[in-house]
């Protein structure tokens, strides 16, 4: 009845992926390709996520 009320988790995961690749984007202008390397890799974890949730929605 009140499941308008739900935070969609879809819908966050993809909010977390775009700002850890603006992280990265902004890491690597700045010469730190160590952390754009992490930063990156964190991310394409979220997409690994986002990925799960939504072959099991369809």
């Amino acid at each position: 009845m009140f499941s308008f009320f739900k935070k969609d988790p879809l819908k966050q995961l993809n909010k977390q992926y775009s700002a850890k690749l603006e992280q990265a984007m902004f890491s690597q202008r700045n010469g730190d390709i160590k952390g754009y390397s992490q930063l990156t890799f964190e991310a394409e974890q979220i997409l690994d996520k986002i990925k799960t949730l939504e072959n099991n929605i369809t």
